[in-house]
């Protein structure tokens, strides 16, 4: 009877269930998301890709006359040389990293500045917001690059670097994130918490970066991935119309050789196709991370595991 009776106690005892560590949930969460999983893939691959070959490739094959040129991709070339004696493998791996360096730049400050402006117009209001707000309103319908060209194109193209395109970049890249942080806190600054700790004796700059600002994280990050893919397609485009630094081994400025000298009307396939194919990859890995955190950001389609 003893040990009838114990069985049965031990039986009617709750089983412990055990819960799910973080990277299970991190990886369950991305088998679902299949755009954000995508996207940070290609993106580990672009990175891998970029850092290895930093760490072995000879960063002067890059550059003018250092190879042979005009030589197809071979065992010797994996990428081939262009016209101008550079090897594409090591012109790819600086390229990238140059082009990466752009957006990350130009993507973070107009971040930041778009999240200060932000704050400061829907916290404070009043005269502020109104300035601010104006601003965006005016500046927003005007097509960004007409601008972005016209200032590129007003600098002699020997001064002209990579931080000189982050600037001109980044010169309108803050109004977008100014206009979502500026919505979002209008809405949160409304919240019973924040008022909870108004009541409490909280000041201003307590409340904005404890209260709001940890719960405008997901919405922050979806802006800087957007400014970045923003960057990089606009440093594209500017090194295309031969806007770019003259010898850097940036992607846009290898596809504006290519151009101009008639790489597919001669037989050289690979020299523009690289570089191209390469920022096909870079702008669909930073799109599918941007689709992949608006279901993080957005509370309307956000799900739970």
């Amino acid at each position: 009877m003893t040990t009838t009776t114990a069985a049965i106690s031990q039986m009617a005892q709750p089983t412990a269930t055990l819960q799910p560590g973080r990277l299970t949930l991190v990886l369950r969460y991305l088998r679902r998301n299949k755009s954000l999983a995508l996207g940070l893939l290609i993106m580990f691959l672009l990175l891998a890709f970029t850092v290895i070959g930093l760490a072995i490739v000879d960063h002067k094959l890059a550059y003018p006359l250092a190879v042979k040129p005009k030589q197809p991709p071979s065992l010797q070339y994996p990428f081939g040389t262009d016209f101008f004696g550079r090897n594409l493998l090591a012109a790819m791996v600086l390229g990238m990293w140059q082009t990466a360096l752009i957006g990350v730049i130009a993507g973070a400050l107009g971040t930041l500045v778009g999240v200060v402006l932000g704050f400061m117009s829907a916290y404070f209001g009043g005269l502020l917001d109104m300035g601010i707000k104006g601003i965006c309103q005016i500046l927003t319908p005007i097509p960004a690059f007409l601008i972005q060209i016209i200032i590129a194109g007003s600098i002699d193209r020997r001064d002209v670097t990579i931080y000189t395109m982050a600037f001109v970049v980044v010169l309108l890249a803050w109004m977008g994130p100014t206009l979502v942080i500026r919505s979002q806190v209008l809405t949160m600054k409304e919240r019973q918490y924040v008022a909870v700790a108004k009541l409490s004796g909280m000041g201003d700059l307590g409340i904005i970066f404890g209260e709001i600002l940890p719960n405008l994280l997901p919405f922050i990050v979806a802006a800087f991935v957007t400014q970045v893919f923003g960057a990089v397609f606009a440093s594209f485009y500017l090194a295309i119309l031969g806007l770019g630094p003259v010898r850097e081994p940036l992607l846009g400025n290898l596809i504006w050789a290519a151009q101009g000298q008639g790489a597919f009307f001669n037989g050289w396939w690979w020299w523009p196709v690289i570089p191209a194919s390469a920022m096909v990859l870079i702008l669909a890995s930073l799109a599918l991370v941007n689709v992949g955190l608006d279901e993080v950001s957005n509370p309307r389609i956000r799900r739970t595991e």
